[in-house]
């Protein structure tokens, strides 16, 4: 591991980061899919490094807090072997590839894009030369699965569409934004090379923006759409000889085709959908979403629930971008046993608790930005909400220690924004209540300064009102929207 003065911003697994509550270190899991031996593996580092306890973060990584000394050597090598840590160190710190988590099992899926996550992890393990990117370079795959990663940021998407004039299944790409441009599956590692080659081209002559490699995006900024295309043109060998930007099926046996563009559909994908228990592609078989608060992970629950997933499965656990897990691959007959298994471990798999669809960042205790410790606030509403009132569908709540939103960029339904508050001669932690998905990047305003204390009491009013006045299969985000301000003021003050 690196000295304390060399961490990165970003950290990885051989070089972690300063956090306020120690040294953070982050494990990419490609795909977010471990095996047994792999999560035996992460058990045992976290007892032996840190203080037991590790968490799933918004990108289906596994991180690991307060480290309290340096890995060994032989421990690092271990992890190579099993696949938990890169064979070139420097790649390491590059943002983890994303997939659904029901990859080559979710019934509406078109293409099990898990070979395509192998083969890009498997390209940036043998090209080292990448480490020069931006460590939050970020490529995802959409299968055009039910539980679906289209809404979550990344440079480079590719998104699984079923042409009207050829039976193959091929894929969409999506740079910050619909390109119109199809592109077979057999060639998506090829262009996706093409896009990092390019890309690698430009961070090597521009300098470097307040002291970070500049991202993709700016790049974008810099030369637009088309003209990065054109030069990623011609780095492809199918394409050679082309001087247009258009690559054009028609022209290029089996290459890379222009379809009308049109926009990733408009239908909100929410978060919770993959919680509880669903009927896989494969007859007889289901998976089973389970919750984990905040996405925290006692060690030994790790090694119970990998033990459950080789009991009741076929011994892989599937990390998901909201912070929860699913065990896959259960003959339908054992399902009851397993769901009381879970629940010996302290957790479940309902959609209807408030700490189900709960994100929070790293709050004060982590992170220099935050103005609360938005993961204790979190976890406490939720302990008071649960014994005032029972909610009976999903409802996001997301905790934001300040406006930077990282732990989660759309909003859904509720946000809690972390501000300091004047309070006589004193400055104290609150935050301003936002819903809904309007007005501004956290929705519409609804509470303004209310202080820690007074969080659980506000989000009860809050939640009591949605009950009550909501249309039937109404979402709070929803119900928010469609409602003058004015009533809910109205409505609170009744409640």
């Amino acid at each position: 591991m690196l000295g304390l003065s060399e961490l990165p911003t970003c950290p990885g697994l051989f070089s972690g980061s300063r956090a306020r509550d120690g040294i953070l270190s982050r494990m990419r899991i490609p795909g977010g899919i471990l095996n047994v031996p792999q999560c035996r593996a992460i058990a045992n580092l976290v007892d032996r490094y840190s203080s037991g306890c590790l968490q799933v973060t918004n990108r289906a990584n596994l991180q690991i807090r307060d480290l309290n000394s340096a890995i060994s050597p032989a421990v690092w090598h271990d992890l190579q072997e099993l696949g938990l840590a890169s064979r070139h160190v420097e790649v390491d710190a590059i943002r983890n590839i994303m997939t659904s988590p029901t990859a080559g099992i979710d019934r509406q899926s078109l293409l099990d894009t898990r070979p395509l996550v192998q083969a890009w992890d498997d390209y940036l393990q043998t090209h080292p030369e990448l480490s020069e990117l931006s460590p939050k370079f970020s490529v995802g795959f959409d299968g055009g699965e039910l539980v679906s990663i289209r809404t979550i940021r990344n440079d480079i998407l590719l998104v699984a569409e079923r042409q009207t004039t050829d039976p193959e299944i091929a894929f969409r790409l999506h740079l910050n934004g619909d390109t119109g441009i199809i592109i077979p599956e057999s060639q998506c590692i090829s262009v996706l090379s093409a896009l990092a080659s390019v890309y690698l081209e430009y961070t090597q002559n521009k300098p470097r923006i307040e002291g970070k490699k500049p991202r993709l995006r700016h790049l974008l900024a810099d030369w637009g759409v088309e003209s990065y295309l054109e030069k990623v043109q011609q780095n492809l060998s199918f394409f050679s000889g082309r001087e247009d930007t258009c690559f054009t099926k028609s022209e290029f046996d089996g290459g890379v085709g222009i379809l009308p563009a049109h926009s990733l559909s408009e239908k909100f994908i929410r978060n919770h959908q993959h919680l509880g228990i669903h009927p896989q592609q494969q007859s007889g078989f289901s998976y089973i979403g389970i919750v984990l608060p905040l996405g925290r992970l006692k060690s030994e629950q790790l090694r119970d629930l990998a033990n459950l997933s080789q009991t009741f499965g076929r011994g892989t656990l599937r990390l998901t971008p909201w912070q929860n897990l699913l065990i896959s691959d259960i003959p339908n007959s054992r399902i009851c046993e397993l769901e009381k298994s879970i629940a010996r471990l302290g957790l479940h798999s309902s959609t209807t608790n408030l700490d189900s669809c709960l994100v929070a960042c790293a709050g004060s205790t982590g992170c220099a930005s935050a103005m609360t410790d938005t993961q204790s606030n979190a976890l406490a509403m939720v302990k008071y909400l649960a014994e005032k009132l029972q909610i009976d569908r999903p409802i996001n709540i997301h905790f934001s220690g300040c406006e930077k939103s990282c732990a989660q960029h759309s909003p859904i339904d509720i946000t809690l924004v972390g501000i300091q508050i004047k309070h006589g001669n004193e400055i104290i932690p609150g935050y301003d209540i936002y819903a809904g998905k309007t007005d501004s990047p956290f929705g519409r305003q609804i509470f303004q300064g209310v202080s820690v204390d007074q969080i659980s009491s506000y989000m009860n009013k809050l939640l009591r009102v949605y009950q009550r006045w909501r249309s039937p299969d109404e979402s709070l985000g929803e119900f928010i929207d469609r409602s003058a301000i004015d009533k809910l003021k109205q409505w609170f003050k009744k409640d």
